[in-house]
Formats: structure tokens, sequence, C-alpha cells
């Protein structure tokens, strides 16, 4: 299985509203529940009515469009850096799933990865 890496620095935010959020950026996701608006994106995007913010993270997707019939996936990539202390915050879209992890972290991520047989490209 191939994982792309992102070039872009991500933050993890909780925001006021959307009303700033720059929904024609190349990464933006957001979540919404009763209790909270939330968005991930470029750092550089960040909007200026973030309420928290965790920036720091670095991130790669799994590559292609994954069918929703398959299974384990993530959790495979997840258990696998798990084994080795390192967390995740993982997003799913229609197509595929992404996966952040804390930039000191994320190079020895991919490494481990790529002993595990995924083929990390840039």
């Amino acid at each position: 299985m191939e994982l792309r890496k992102l070039d872009q620095d991500f933050s993890v935010c909780k925001v006021k509203d959307y009303s700033l959020v720059d929904l024609g950026a190349e990464y933006c996701f957001i979540g919404k529940t009763d209790e909270e608006n939330s968005l991930v994106c470029a750092t550089s995007d960040v909007p200026p009515n973030v309420i928290e913010r965790d920036d720091g993270w670095k991130g790669f997707r799994i590559q292609g469009v994954l069918d929703f019939s398959l299974i384990g996936i993530l959790t495979g990539i997840a258990e696998i850096l798990a084994e080795n202390g390192i967390s995740i915050f993982a997003i799913s879209t229609y197509n595929t799933d992404y996966v952040l992890v804390k930039k000191e972290s994320y190079q020895r991520a991919l490494d481990i990865l790529g002993r595990a047989g995924y083929e990390i490209v840039e």
C-alpha cells in the first residue's frame, strides 16, 4: 500500500464558527457537532477566529480511492504506530484516509511504516 507524504504543516483547531475558514484551501477538514466546530488545515491557513489550536502536525494520505468494503486499512497503520509509541490523528474522507502525526515523530513513523511494507512516496 502506498502512503503519500504531504508537504504542509497542519494545525488541529476549534473555531468559533466557519465564517473565516478558507474552504478553497488545498486541505480543509471540518467537523461540526452539538459541542464544537473543529477544523484541521495547513498551519498557514488557520483563521483568526480560532478558540483553541494544536500546531506541529505532519501528515500523509493513503494513496488511491479506498472502497467502503475494505476493512482494517487505517487500523493496520494505527496499530503499527501505536506499538511504537506514536499517536495519530486520523481523518477520513469519501475517497481515502489521512493520518497526522506530531512533527517530532513524523520521520520515525514513516521509517517504521516503510519497514512494515508500506511504500512511502513524496
